[in-house]
C-alpha cells in the first residue's frame, strides 16, 4: 500500500498486485495516442499472454490507477528475443546487462493525474518483486521523447537500429539504486541497538523477557572469531541484523536430516563412511507377501514427497533405489563487499554429494535390512559450515535479505555452506527462498526446518545457452552418477547430430554454465500432443491457448541444475522459454507400473524443477457414442486412448511468479476417498507449495491396479475415484506416505504413532480413516439345542478376539479383494469347495457376481443375510431386488435370510473354517466352508478406536465433531463416514455417511486453506446462531456395480435420510417419475423428477455396459435442459432413455465445462443488461411477489420480455461462444459460419 498526492493536492491510496484477466478492459480504457506511439499498437491479451512480469496498481475502489507490463527481451524488433545481450553491450559496455539481471518495459499506461507516482512505485514493485533485477529498459522511436512520466525514472543510453526497417530506436534505462537499492552491510556497533530494537520486537519479544532490555547489545559486544553480528543499514540507520556463529552441532544434525548430498557439511575425509555395508532391497509385491503381511509384522515404509526430497535430488521413474555422487563447485570469492566476481574457473571440487533414493512409486514395496535400516553417514572431515543464530529486518527492505550473505561468507573464509533453522510453522522468509531445504530423517522430532546455503550460490554470472559439442564432456560428469545418465547424453548426442529427433520432433538441449563449467543441462522436444493436453487437461486455467502458437508449446524430458544452484531453477526455466521461442513447458509424470509392465514412452528423468512447476488438473471426459456420431465424432486426437499421466506446467506468466510455501506439517490418516479429496485439493493450489503433506496408510496409496477390470467386482463402486484418476493426479508426487497402521495418537507431543513403534509428528491432523467391515462375533451357541434367534443375544456389537482364521475375509479395499483371489486360485476354490457369503450390503451381491464369474458353481455360494437392522435395503426399490432374486435363483445360489452365525467349526478351534453354524427365527443350519466372507455393517477398527480413546478424543459411537470438522482438539479434525456432529446440534440422522465423500474431502480442504492462503478472506467466527447448524453439502452420493446376472447398476441420489422408496412416493411433494424399460430385459432407466423439475435420482439396471460418468451429470438438471424430457415422455417420444443419452444433442450436458456455461446464462440473467429494464431474476421475483399486474399467464410475460430485450441475443452469444470454444469436444453442435 502507497499513497499517492496528485499535482493539485488529491491523495489516493493505491494497492499493487499482479496484472489480470479483467483488468484488460481498463487497460485498454487508458491507451492514448501518445501510448501507441510509444509502444506500438498491442493486442493486449497477447501482451500480458508473453509477459513474464505484469503490474496492476488499483485503489481502494477496486479501480486501476496504472499498469505496466515487462518481458524479458526487447520489443520494436530491435533485437531477437534470443540474442540481444551482445546489442546491448555494444551500446554501451558500462551496463553489466545480462538475461539474470534486466527486464523490458512493453507497456506502461496510468491514469493521467497520478501517472508520476504510479510509474515510481511500479519501478519500486518490480525491483522489490524480482531480487536479481538491476536495469529495466525501455525502447521507443528515437523521434519520440519520454513525456513527463517516464522521463522521471529512465536515463537515455543511446540509440539502435532495427532489424525490420531503417528506423533507429532510442534505449532508456531506469537504475535499481535509483528505486531499491541493494543495502550496505557492515559489523554491527553497541550504538546500534537503539535503531535495532523496536524492529526486533515487532517480531518477538520472548528474548526480551528472558535475556533482559539490553540483550541485543550484549550479543553485539560479544562479537569473537567464531561469533559475529552484522547489520544492514539505510541512510546511516540499522534496518537489520543477522548473528552469525561457526560452531555447529553437526552431531545432532547427522542424527535427524539427510545431509549427504552436502557431504555432511564436512570437509572430505579418507576415513569417511558414505555406504552401508549392503544396498537397499527392493521387492515387488507378491501373493505371497500379501499373504504374510500382519500388523505385528508389517514394515513402515516412509516413501518421500518428490517435491521435497528432489529439490536437492535427481531420479527417474523407472527405478527404485539410487546411490548417486554429484560434484559442486568450489567457492570463488572477492575481497569486494558488493556481488561475488567470477575470476577463477570453478575447477576445483570442494564436496562430493552423495544422494540416496527410495522410489516413491506406490507399486513397489521397500524393506530396509536390520543392518542398515538405521544406517547413517560418518564424517570425519571439518565442519565447513556457519549458522545464523538470530536474524531480522525491517519489512519494507526484507526482499533485500540476501545482502547479508556476501558479507557474512567474508567473514569466514574457510566455510562453505551457511544454515539456518526455523520453526517448522514460520512462514517461508525472503532469505531462505534461496537456500536449500534439506530433507529429514523419517525419525526426525525436532520441531525445526534446515536449510543450507551454498556460498558459490552467490555467484550471479551463471548463464543458459544452446549446448554444443564441446560441452560434452562437461555433461558428462555432470550427470555421470545420476540414473538418467544415459538417456540425457544420447538425447545431447542426437541434439548436437541433428537438431531434432529420427521422427523429425524438433529437439533442444540447454546447459547451465558458470566460470565456464556446466552446472546443468536441460532438454525439450516440441510438444507434439498439445490437442490430447488441452482436451484432457485444464490448462486454460493458466493460459488463453488460441494465443499460443502449436511451436510454442515444449515438453520438457530432462532438468539438472547442480543443488548449489538450486534457487537458479525459475531463471533457467525462464530462459529455456526465451531461447527455444518456446511460451509454455509440459513435464508427465507417468505411473510407475500399468499392468504388469512399466511406461516409458520416452525416458524422463524426474526433476528437481517440479516444485516450481503447477500441477494442471485433469479433465473429466465424455464418453462418446462414436458409431453412432460418425464423422461428427470428435478427431482421434482427443478420444484417442493415450497412457494416463499426471501433467506438470509452466509459461512465461509463472516465470516470476512466486509460490507460497507452507511448511506446515499435515498428516492425514487413511487413503479413503475422503482423504484423497483433501490432499487432491492441497495439491492443486497452484500458488501454494504444501512441504510437509502426509499420508498414513495401511497399504499406501490406492490406484495400483493389483486387480484388472474382470476381476475388480468384489466390491461396489462409489465412483468417487478410479485407477485412471489417480494416474492422473499422482499424489505420490507431492505426498509423503506412511505405509503403516495407527496405533496412537500422542496430542501433547502432537505426533502419531504407528505400528506401534514409529511416531509421526504433525501440526494438523486429518482423520479419514473411515468404516470397515469387521470379524463377525459368533453368539457361540450350541445348535444342537436347536434355538431360535429369540433366543440368543445379537452378538454385532460385540468385537471378535479370537484367532481371524485364515480362509475368513472382510473386503474393504483393493489389497484384501488381491488376497481373496489370490486364495480362490491357490485352493482351488473354482472346482470344489462352499463358499459363505455372510451380510446385508450391496458387496454381497456384487461378490457374489465375481465370483460367479470367476467359475464358482452357483450351487457352492452360500448367501447368508443378516437380520436386518432398518426396514430399508441396501437397493431400497423392488423392481430391481426382484431382479436380483431371480437371477441368484438362475445361477443356483442358495439364499438363506434372517440368520445369525453361530458357531465356526461346532465350537472348536476356527483357524480354518470348516463348517459355519447360523440360527434363524425358525431353526437352526449348518453349512461347510471353504472360504467366508464378512459383510456385516461398517463400524471403526477397534485400533483406530483405541488410539482414539487413549488420545481422549470424543467418540459416541463415532468420533465427534463440530460443524468446522474439528474433534475435540483444535489442531485434530476429522472427516467421512468416521465422525458424526456433536449431539448440540440435535441432528443424529445427519452424518457424513449422508454425503458424497468426494465433496467432504474437498470441503475439509477449504476449511484449512483459510488458515494458510493470504488471498482468502481470514478466518472468522461464525454467529452464534450459526454455530448451531450443521453444513449441508449438495454433491450426489453415488453407487453401482455388477450385481448377480450381469447387471450393471448405478445409482444416484441426492443427500438424503435414508427412507424407503415406497414412502418416497407416497409424498405429496414427491415430484414424477420417468421410467422406459423393465428389470426382466435388463433395460431398466428410471428418472426421479422432484417438484422443481429437477433431476434428483437416477437408477440404472442394465444388461450391457453403459456410460455411468454421463449418466451421474444428469442429477441436478433441469428436465428442460434435457430436450423437455417430461413433455417428450408424456407425448411418447422417449421409449429408451439409454438410446436418447446417446443421441448427439445432449453430449454438452455431459461436458466438464457445462456448469461453467449455466453460471455464464444465470450471470445474464441476474444482472441489468438494460437500463430501462430490471434483470429476468428481478423481473421474476416481482412477479412472484404480486408487485405488477399481468395481463397474460406470468411464463407467457417473461418469454416475451426475454425475446423482445437484449437479453435473448447475449444468451445467444454465451451459448455459441461456448460451443465454438470447446468444438474439440463437441464437433457434432452446428453453430453460425460452418453450415
Amino acid at each position: 500500500m502507497s499513497v499517492l498526492t496528485s499535482p493539485r493536492g488529491k491523495v489516493e491510496v493505491v494497492h499493487c498486485r499482479r496484472t489480470e484477466t479483467q483488468d484488460i478492459y481498463c487497460i485498454k480504457n487508458l491507451i492514448r495516442k501518445f501510448t501507441q506511439k510509444l509502444f506500438g499498437n498491442l493486442n493486449i491479451i497477447y501482451l500480458l499472454e508473453k509477459a513474464n512480469l505484469a503490474i496492476t496498481l488499483h485503489n481502494d475502489q477496486e479501480e486501476i490507477m496504472a499498469q505496466a507490463t515487462f518481458l524479458d527481451y526487447p520489443n520494436w524488433n530491435i533485437a531477437t528475443q534470443d540474442d540481444w545481450v551482445s546489442v546491448f553491450r555494444e551500446l554501451d559496455s558500462d551496463i553489466p546487462c545480462t538475461p539474470l539481471n534486466t527486464l523490458f518495459m512493453h507497456l506502461f499506461v496510468a491514469v493521467d493525474e497520478y501517472s508520476v507516482g504510479c510509474c515510481k512505485e511500479i519501478i519500486r514493485t518490480v525491483f522489490k518483486a524480482v531480487l536479481d533485477l538491476h536495469f529495466v529498459f525501455l525502447i521507443v522511436p528515437s523521434c519520440m521523447s519520454l513525456g513527463s512520466t517516464l522521463i522521471t525514472v529512465f536515463s537515455q543510453v543511446g540509440y539502435v537500429p532495427s532489424l525490420t526497417n531503417d528506423e533507429d530506436f532510442a534505449v532508456h534505462v531506469c537504475h535499481r539504486h535509483n528505486h531499491y537499492p541493494q543495502l550496505h552491510v557492515r559489523k554491527a556497533r553497541v550504538e546500534d541497538h537503539d535503531d535495532l530494537m523496536p524492529i526486533f520486537l515487532h517480531h518477538d519479544t520472548i528474548l526480551k523477557e528472558t535475556y533482559g532490555e539490553y540483550f541485543l547489545a550484549e550479543l553485539i559486544e560479544a562479537q569473537d572469531e567464531e561469533n559475529h553480528a552484522v547489520v544492514c543499514e539505510v541512510e546511516g540507520v540499522a534496518v537489520g541484523f543477522m548473528s552469525v556463529c561457526s560452531q555447529v552441532n553437526l552431531e545432532l544434525l547427522h542424527k535427524c536430516f539427510d545431509l549427504a548430498p552436502f557431504h555432511g557439511l564436512c570437509i572430505p575425509h579418507q576415513d569417511d563412511i558414505l555406504e552401508p555395508p549392503q544396498e537397499f532391497s527392493i521387492h515387488e509385491s507378491s501373493d505371497s507377501q500379501l499373504e504374510n503381511s500382519s500388523e505385528e509384522s508389517q514394515k513402515i515404509v516412509k516413501e518421500p514427497q518428490e517435491a521435497v526430497s528432489l529439490e536437492t535430488r535427481e531420479s527417474i521413474q523407472r527405478k527404485g533405489t539410487e546411490a548417486a555422487v554429484e560434484e559442486a563447485l568450489s567457492p570463488v570469492t572477492s575481497e569486494n563487499t558488493g556481488e561475488v566476481e567470477d575470476s577463477e574457473k570453478l575447477s576445483q571440487v570442494s564436496s562430493r554429494f552423495t544422494w540416496y533414493y527410495i522410489s516413491h512409486r506406490s507399486s513397489l514395496s521397500v524393506s530396509l535390512p536390520e543392518d542398515t535400516s538405521s544406517f547413517r553417514p560418518i564424517y570425519k572431515g571439518a565442519s565447513t559450515a556457519f549458522c545464523i543464530q538470530l536474524f531480522f529486518i525491517d519489512e519494507k527492505y526484507e526482499a533485500r535479505s540476501l545482502d547479508f550473505m556476501n558479507f557474512v561468507f567474508h567473514l569466514f573464509h574457510d566455510k562453505d555452506f551457511c544454515i539456518v533453522s526455523v520453526p517448522h510453522l514460520t512462514p517461508e522468509f525472503v532469505l531462505i527462498q534461496s537456500f536449500v531445504k534439506v530433507v529429514p530423517f523419517n525419525n526426525c522430532t525436532l520441531e525445526q526446518d534446515l536449510y543450507v546455503f551454498h556460498r558459490a550460490g552467490l555467484l550471479k554470472t551463471i548463464k543458459i545457452r544452446l549446448a554444443t559439442l564441446l560441452d560434452t564432456p562437461g555433461v558428462e560428469k555432470l550427470v555421470s552418477t545420476l540414473m538418467p545418465c544415459k538417456s540425457i547424453l544420447e538425447d545431447l548426442k542426437q541434439y548436437n547430430e541433428a537438431r531434432r529427433d529420427p521422427d523429425g520432433t524438433p529437439l533442444q538441449v540447454f546447459v547451465a554454465e558458470v566460470a565456464e563449467q556446466v552446472v546443468g543441462i536441460a532438454v525439450i522436444r516440441n510438444e507434439m500432443d498439445i490437442e490430447y493436453i488441452r482436451s484432457h487437461y485444464n490448462i486454460e486455467d493458466f493460459i488463453y491457448f488460441n494465443h499460443h502458437q502449436r511451436e510454442e508449446h515444449g515438453h520438457l524430458y530432462h532438468f539438472v541444475l547442480n543443488p548449489i544452484f538450486r534457487h537458479y531453477t525459475k531463471f533457467f526455466l525462464k530462459e529455456i522459454l526465451r531461447l527455444g521461442y518456446k511460451s509454455c513447458l509440459y513435464y508427465p509424470v507417468y505411473p510407475q507400473v500399468k499392468e504388469g509392465k512399466v511406461q516409458s514412452p520416452r525416458a524422463h528423468s524426474l526433476t528437481s524443477a517440479l516444485h516450481y512447476l503447477v500441477p494442471v488438473r485433469p479433465r473429466r471426459q465424455i464418453v462418446y457414442p462414436l458409431e453412432k456420431l460418425g464423422i461428427n465424432a470428435p478427431s482421434k486426437e482427443v478420444s484417442k486412448d493415450a497412457l494416463s499421466y499426471a501433467l506438470n506446467h509452466t509459461n512465461r506468466k509463472l516465470s516470476l511468479e512466486p509460490k507460497i510455501t507452507v511448511n506446515a506439517k499435515i498428516v492425514v490418516v487413511g487413503a479413503s476417498n475422503v482423504g484423497i479429496s483433501f490432499l487432491e485439493t492441497l495439491v492443486f493450489c497452484s500458488h501454494l507449495k504444501f512441504s510437509n503433506l502426509t499420508l498414513i496408510s495401511t497399504y499406501g496409496l490406492p490406484g495400483k491396479k493389483l486387480l484388472g477390470n474382470e476381476q475388480r467386482k468384489f466390491l461396489a463402486n462409489d465412483h468417487c475415484y478410479n485407477d485412471r484418476d489417480h494416474e492422473l493426479m499422482s499424489l505420490c508426487s507431492w505426498v509423503n506416505v506412511v505405509v503403516a497402521k495407527m496405533t496412537a495418537i500422542d496430542r501433547a507431543a502432537k505426533q502419531v504413532v504407528v505400528s506401534r513403534e514409529k511416531v509421526v509428528l504433525y501440526d494438523h491432523l486429518i482423520l479419514c480413516t473411515g468404516r470397515q467391515y469387521q470379524v463377525p462375533c459368533p453368539t457361540e451357541v450350541d445348535i444342537s439345542l436347536h434355538p431360535t434367534n429369540r433366543e440368543v443375544s445379537n452378538s454385532c456389537l460385540r468385537r471378535y478376539t479370537g484367532p481371524i482364521p485364515c480362509n475368513h475375509f472382510t473386503l474393504n479395499d483393493e489389497e484384501d479383494c488381491l488376497r481373496a483371489l489370490a486364495w480362490i486360485k491357490n485352493n482351488s476354490i473354482t472346482a470344489e469347495g462352499n463358499i459363505i457369503i455372510y451380510g446385508n450390503s450391496i458387496d454381497t451381491y456384487t461378490t457374489v457376481e465375481t465370483l460367479l464369474s470367476l467359475g464358482v458353481r452357483g450351487s457352492c455360494i452360500h448367501l447368508v443375510q443378516h437380520p436386518p437392522t432398518s426396514i430399508i435395503t441396501c437397493i431400497n426399490d423392488c423392481a430391481v431386488e426382484g431382479a436380483i432374486e431371480d437371477a441368484l435363483q438362475a445361477a443356483g445360489v442358495n439364499v438363506y435370510r434372517d440368520a445369525l452365525l453361530a458357531q465356526w467349526n461346532n465350537g472348536l478351534y476356527p483357524d480354518p473354517i470348516h463348517t459355519a453354524s447360523f440360527t434363524t427365527p425358525t431353526k437352526p443350519f449348518q453349512l461347510p466352508c471353504s472360504m467366508f466372507f464378512s459383510f456385516l455393517e461398517k463400524n471403526v477398527d477397534y485400533e483406530t478406536f483405541k488410539a482414539f480413546n487413549d488420545a481422549c478424543l470424543v467418540y459416541d459411537g463415532r468420533l465427534v465433531i463440530d460443524s468446522n470438522f474439528h474433534t475435540n482438539d483444535i489442531a485434530i479434525r476429522a472427516a467421512g463416514p468416521l465422525t458424526k456432529f456433536s449431539n448440540r446440534y440435535y441432528s443424529n440422522e445427519w452424518t457424513h455417511s449422508n454425503f458424497n465423500s468426494k465433496e467432504i474431502g474437498f470441503q475439509l480442504a477449504a476449511a484449512m486453506l483459510k488458515l494458510f492462503d493470504p488471498t482468502l478472506e481470514p478466518v472468522t467466527e461464525p454467529p452464534a446462531d450459526l454455530d448451531r447448524l450443521i453444513p449441508m453439502y449438495k454433491g450426489a452420493k453415488i453407487k453401482g456395480g455388477i450385481l448377480p446376472g450381469s447387471y450393471h447398476y448405478l445409482h444416484v441420489s441426492k443427500p438424503a435420510i435414508p427412507t424407503p422408496l415406497e414412502v418416497q412416493r407416497a409424498q405429496s411433494d414427491f415430484g414424477s417419475e420417468i421410467v422406459t424399460g423393465n428389470v426382466k430385459n435388463g433395460n431398466y432407466f428410471r428418472i426421479h423428477i422432484n417438484k422443481y423439475r429437477m433431476v434428483e435420482t437416477i437408477t440404472c439396471l442394465s444388461k450391457v455396459p453403459f456410460p455411468a460418468s454421463n449418466y451421474i451429470r444428469l442429477f441436478g438438471q433441469h428436465e428442460q435442459a434435457l430436450n423437455n424430457l417430461c413433455a417428450r415422455y408424456e407425448d411418447g417420444l422417449v421409449p429408451d432413455l439409454y438410446s436418447y443419452f446417446t443421441e448427439p444433442w445432449c453430449m454438452a450436458l455431459f461436458h466438464d465445462r457445462f456448469i461453467d456455461l449455466r453460471k455464464a446464462l444465470h450471470q445474464i440473467l441476474s444482472s441489468k443488461e438494460d437500463e430501462n429494464l430490471p434483470s429476468m431474476e428481478e423481473l421474476a421475483r416481482q412477479i412472484e411477489d404480486e408487485e405488477i399486474n399481468l395481463p397474460e399467464k406470468p411464463r407467457n410475460y417473461l418469454k416475451r420480455v426475454f425475446q423482445e430485450t437484449i437479453y435473448r441475443p447475449l444468451v445467444e452469444k454465451s451459448i455459441l461462444d461456448y460451443l465454438h470454444y470447446n468444438h474439440y469436444h463437441l464437433p457434432m453442435y452446428a453453430w453460425p459460419g460452418i453450415i
